[in-house]
């Protein structure tokens, strides 16, 4: 079984803003789905106007991600038998969130 990390950024989502409620119901039935199905490990909406960057010598620089940057906007980590396999919940949740979606596999853990 690998790890997936299916991905859009804030850029993908294009549908008028009345259609939110109907994105978000179509989004949650498809994560129960992957739930019942026992493929979620994880995932959710991220906040990308309001982050942290934190150096490598432990400093602190909060700000706003400028308007032209994208930003990651939802995820969703599943585990599945086969790449084949995450590119089809990929399409669901695509076609869940009306936009575009990244699938990447995740690194394994070395001490797994």
């Amino acid at each position: 079984m690998t790890r997936y990390l299916i991905s859009f950024d804030d850029a993908a989502m294009t549908f008028p803003e009345e259609d939110l409620p109907d994105v978000a119901a179509a989004s949650h039935a498809v994560v129960h789905q992957a739930k019942e199905a026992g493929v979620w490990v994880t995932g959710g909406g991220v906040d990308g106007r309001d982050l942290s960057v934190v150096g490598q010598d432990g400093s602190v620089t909060p700000g706003t991600t400028p308007p032209d940057e994208r930003y990651l906007s939802g995820f969703a980590i599943l585990e599945v038998a086969s790449h084949d396999e995450a590119l089809e919940w990929a399409a669901r949740i695509a076609a869940s969130c009306r936009c575009a979606m990244e699938v990447r596999p995740l690194q394994n853990d070395p001490d797994a």
